[in-house]
């Protein structure tokens, strides 16, 4: 019993010194820009909406010069219609933060952990991202196509317009008829970068061997 017992308090020694392992360099995002869209269920220009939100906070972990994830703070209360005219806009951005989608004052902040990079060979972007998006309280693992470039600890991101399903993340009118009438699927394309890149020191990023 006391050999179990400190072989489990060995365990969870070694669980804790992994959680606090402090990574090489950290490098803060210094540059972003989110869009986003969204679709009636009948597709036509009037009836479809796009914006924007803003990035709150954003990093990117190294051991090394190796990326090793990411991780990034969305602030919803940033979110804003920018397709209509200023009446249309202060009705529509109102209604996306209220409890009919986002409810900002609850949830003010969206999470996405970046956690894994696959390069891409003969394709319009070189990698797929993976990583853990958290909206409204639920987590869930996304993937996505992009253009990611790494040169020693200057990264840049340049997603592919990709959809999410907002009922994934109780994104909904409650109990309407309303809601019956909007796609579920809804848009994101971002870009984030630690610094400007210029052409020529672009580097995809390596597969880690």
């Amino acid at each position: 019993m006391k050999r179990l017992l400190l072989f489990a308090m060995v365990c969870a020694s070694i669980s804790f010194v992994s959680a606090q392992k402090k990574f090489d360099k950290v490098a803060k995002v210094t540059s972003s820009e989110i869009r986003w869209w969204g679709y009636k269920v009948v597709k036509t220009e009037a009836s479809s909406h796009s914006g924007t939100v803003k990035l709150k906070s954003g990093k990117f972990n190294f051991d090394h010069t190796v990326l090793v994830d990411g991780e990034f703070v969305i602030d919803m209360r940033s979110m804003m219609a920018g397709d209509v005219s200023d009446e249309d806009q202060i009705k529509l951005t109102d209604d996306l933060k209220s409890t009919n989608f986002f409810e900002v004052k609850k949830f003010p902040v969206a999470k996405f952990h970046l956690t894994k990079i696959i390069p891409l060979a003969n394709s319009e972007y070189n990698s797929t991202v993976y990583g853990d998006l958290t909206l409204k309280g639920v987590r869930k693992t996304i993937s996505f196509p992009a253009n990611v470039y790494v040169t020693q600890f200057t990264t840049s991101i340049e997603s592919a317009k990709f959809s999410l399903n907002r009922r994934d993340f109780k994104v909904f009118y409650q109990s309407s008829l309303k809601d019956y009438f909007i796609k579920n699927e809804m848009d994101i394309q971002f870009k984030v970068s630690t610094q400007m890149l210029d052409n020529e020191n672009r580097i995809p990023v390596k597969k880690k061997k």
